[in-house]
């Protein structure tokens, strides 16, 4: 689904009681960012809706460019075991780049060691001017269109990650969903909910085969 198809719900910033705080604190800075229409802020809104549900502090903060689409469309989210000073980013654990224009844009600002997920569809590994971060590749148009619905590649992407980071279990994350879609567009949730699955499978046989010695994605 695109950002059209998702709005509806906003998600600014959402605090927790000190009873469900982690023993210690876990703050996890997270960048997404393409063009307008691959819907950035409808997986955005998704991970911080399964935050929410697992009782974590969350911050969503989307970034629009001048056009509707086809424009830069970013958002940081911020997900912390203590309450969260600012919703603003500037050097993100991890990052997911849908475009080439946002790893020019945000490649530098990773932190050293960080994620960088990169939509390969569009974007490839060799692309990436930096040997200092864990990079995973994901086809996720490819992946999409073999559900049969090139438009599920943000789901696909979201899936991946959080297979990756764990930062959220995928049934919170599927369970988001329909918390983050308008009503009308409930029917279509069982394939958003498959694409995450594949895009979380993708990612756990890239890891299964890093391990076995023939990896697809890794340290650069």
């Amino acid at each position: 689904m695109t950002e059209e198809e998702g709005k509806g719900l906003y998600l600014s910033s959402a605090h927790f009681s000190q009873a469900h705080y982690l023993e210690r604190t876990v703050v996890h800075e997270i960048i997404i960012s393409g063009v307008g229409g691959q819907g950035i802020m409808v997986i955005g809104n998704l991970l911080a809706h399964a935050a929410f549900i697992e009782t974590q502090n969350v911050t969503y903060l989307p970034i629009y460019g001048v056009e509707k689409r086809g424009g830069q469309a970013d958002c940081y989210v911020v997900i912390s075991s203590e309450e969260i000073g600012s919703p603003v980013i500037g050097l993100p654990q991890s990052c997911i780049i849908m475009s080439r224009s946002s790893l020019d844009k945000y490649v530098s600002k990773i932190k050293l060691g960080g994620l960088l997920l990169l939509n390969s569809s569009f974007v490839e590994p060799r692309e990436v001017a930096r040997n200092d971060l864990t990079i995973l590749a994901v086809p996720a148009m490819k992946i999409a269109k073999n559900l049969g619905n090139g438009r599920l590649g943000n789901m696909v992407v979201m899936g991946a990650f959080v297979e990756k980071t764990k930062i959220v279990s995928l049934d919170a994350l599927i369970s988001a969903l329909s918390q983050t879609f308008e009503e009308q567009y409930h029917h279509l949730l069982p394939a958003n909910a498959e694409a995450i699955r594949r895009g979380a499978e993708y990612a756990r046989t890239l890891a299964q085969e890093s391990e076995g010695g023939s990896p697809r994605g890794g340290k650069r």
